[in-house]
């Protein structure tokens, strides 16, 4: 039985085009020679934040975020980033009794963004800052597992990533669903492992409340 799910952040449930784009905008260069060398990076397998290191060498991502926020320009999202079905989906998992959670790899500032967006949508939302543990590190994933109320192979989840969602997720013992949106699962979506181990391929977030009830009455 699936009885919770737990949603990554970024491509997910955040549409994060207009961000990156500042990010270009930040380092000085055109907007569509960063998107293109950010799908370079992830084409190749490697981890995004090399992206920021092909424009100027020795970035820190960590340390640039301060100053954006120091210089009144901080990361942000909201309301109009979301993807169209989160909240109608969220409404019906609501509705269908479950269990819902958001965790991703977030700053502490995103974190306290998503708990103003989400304030009654979800029972928990946690961001490896929060945790000191970042995707794919198993650690993340065992502390998904102690902070939902259920056994792990009752944990569904969602994410857009392969190797940052699935594949951590699955060793984690919890079912997964892949979102063929952003680039990764643009880019990852007819490969062996998304065919594969994925409990759910979902074009839209508005699918897993019909697919989780199939499942569940199928494990009854």
């Amino acid at each position: 039985m699936i009885r919770a799910v737990v949603f990554d952040v970024g491509e997910c449930l955040v549409d994060e085009t207009r961000e990156y784009g500042t990010w270009a905008d930040w380092l000085g260069v055109p907007r569509h020679t960063f998107h293109a060398m950010f799908g370079a990076v992830v084409a190749q397998g490697r981890d995004y934040r090399e992206v920021f290191q092909e424009f100027q060498p020795g970035f820190d991502l960590y340390e640039q975020r301060e100053k954006r926020a120091a210089a009144g320009q901080p990361e942000s999202f909201g309301e109009e980033d979301l993807y169209d079905d989160v909240r109608p989906t969220f409404a019906q998992l609501r509705a269908d009794g479950l269990w819902l959670g958001i965790a991703g790899n977030q700053t502490i500032r995103a974190g306290k963004i998503l708990r103003e967006l989400f304030t009654d949508d979800v029972d928990l939302i946690g961001t490896s800052d929060d945790w000191g543990a970042s995707k794919p590190d198993p650690e993340f994933f065992r502390r998904v597992a102690e902070v939902v109320p259920y056994g792990a192979e009752e944990i569904l989840y969602v994410g857009d990533r392969v190797d940052n969602d699935l594949r951590p997720a699955v060793a984690a013992s919890m079912h997964t669903a892949l979102v063929h949106r952003g680039p990764w699962a643009t880019i990852q979506w007819h490969s062996e492992e998304a065919e594969k181990l994925p409990t759910f391929r979902v074009e839209s977030l508005l699918e897993l409340s019909p697919l989780i009830k199939q499942f569940n009455e199928q494990g009854r």
